[in-house]
């Protein structure tokens, strides 16, 4: 377990708090054993990590953006997303995806300006063709339609094709919690996942976000893939020459696998929940699930017909939908039920003293207290050279660093 821990404890981009505590649960199933990966668990700076102000990483990543040729208004977008991702503890989403969306738009896979159209639009619903413009820009266009339907026909579902990664799904959520509704948003994403039984694989890790409003400020708000874990956490460990564990990833035919370099290289990812006799195939739906709305429905790429990850020789044309729910349309007294239900469940007799009971988006609220207090975002050394690495590149200035740890 010993260098499992280490790998995790100091790896790049792995700090994600939801992450931190299913590896909790991985690697201490045994509830009476002390055990220092809990620590994990705890949203504070590691040694060494440099902090940096949220308002000068946001500009930072918009002048990435801009400096090769997005416009203002886009740029600013997609580092509002990327940036809120490090600030939730998502850190494979935020800066760590900056140079891939630079990438994109250099080598004109991405448009760099323009607006989504809307193709067809009834009362509740609409289509809207993304034109290949960040995702991030047809993200927020698509959720503040849903939204504007939603306070009038009390539903509002929009399916985009066209797009590009979008981030973290939880944001277009938090988008439609800001305006009193229940928001859900899902997107297909490369084919990374090898469907149960399948040699090959054929969907992608297919995120799906939901979230709520209970009351006094507090709510409820699930974000999370299809697959067991994300590719990110297996490109971290293949970097520190670390295996990982075998419910993860399989090698290429479908063999399962602990090496990264397989799983990366030709291999691929385990649907949630593993392997079919621990249920995977049930992680398989979800994701088989999330093509039907995005891909199918939206007339989008699909499954293994979106291009492979990180491939930059074509548009990926992604599938995303996005609702949002009126519960003023509904039974009275939404938020107070809702706000029961979370208080009854964080209630909860735990059963490991140590390992309090939590509901979805309990780990990233914590660990965007910890951002408050120490003034920023910490990052490992690395994400700042990197970061360092490419403002050379693009002629922009760095990143200013506050503190280290």
């Amino acid at each position: 377990m010993k260098p499992l821990y280490a790998a995790f404890r100091t790896a790049t981009f792995v700090r994600g708090p939801m992450y931190r505590h299913a590896l909790n649960l991985l690697l201490c199933s045994c509830a009476r054993h002390k055990c220092p990966v809990r620590n994990l668990m705890v949203a504070a700076p590691q040694k060494g990590e440099k902090v940096v102000p949220k308002d000068d990483m946001l500009r930072f990543m918009t002048e990435c953006m801009t400096s090769v040729g997005v416009s203002q208004s886009h740029a600013r977008q997609l580092a509002e997303v990327a940036v809120e991702a490090d600030v939730r503890g998502h850190y494979s989403h935020g800066l760590n995806r900056l140079e891939m969306y630079v990438k994109d738009v250099e080598k004109k896979v991405c448009k760099a300006e323009g607006e989504p159209k809307i193709l067809k639009e009834r009362a509740a619903s609409a289509w809207v063709d993304g034109d290949n413009l960040l995702g991030p820009v047809v993200g927020n266009f698509c959720m503040d339609l849903a939204i504007k339907k939603a306070k009038d026909a009390g539903v509002g579902w929009v399916v985009a094709k066209g797009s590009n990664h979008y981030g973290i799904a939880g944001w277009y959520v938090m988008r439609a919690m800001q305006e009193g509704v229940i928001g859900i948003t899902m997107t297909n994403t490369s084919p990374l996942t090898y469907p149960t039984r399948a040699a090959e694989p054929a969907i992608g890790t297919n995120p799906i976000a939901i979230g709520a409003n209970g009351t006094s400020g507090d709510s409820y708000l699930l974000d999370m893939a299809t697959t067991t874990v994300a590719v990110g956490k297996i490109e971290i460990a293949k970097r520190r020459g670390d295996n990982v564990p075998e419910t993860w990833g399989v090698a290429k035919g479908g063999k399962p696998s602990t090496n990264p370099s397989e799983i990366l290289s030709g291999g691929g990812l385990l649907p949630l929940g593993g392997s079919e006799i621990t249920g995977g195939y049930k992680g398989y739906g979800l994701g088989a699930i999330v093509e039907l709305f995005c891909g199918i429905l939206g007339g989008a790429h699909w499954g293994p017909n979106i291009r492979r990850w990180m491939d930059a020789t074509r548009d990926a044309d992604l599938g995303q939908c996005f609702v949002a729910i009126d519960p003023e349309g509904f039974a009275p007294g939404f938020h107070e039920r809702l706000q029961e239900f979370i208080n009854a469940l964080r209630g909860l007799p735990p059963a490991d003293e140590d390992l309090k009971v939590l509901v979805a988006g309990d780990p990233e609220k914590e660990h965007e207290k910890m951002v408050k207090d120490v003034g920023g975002i910490p990052y490992h050394p690395n994400q700042i050279k990197n970061a360092d690495e490419l403002a050379a590149r693009l002629n922009v200035k760095k990143v200013n660093v506050i503190k280290e740890f």
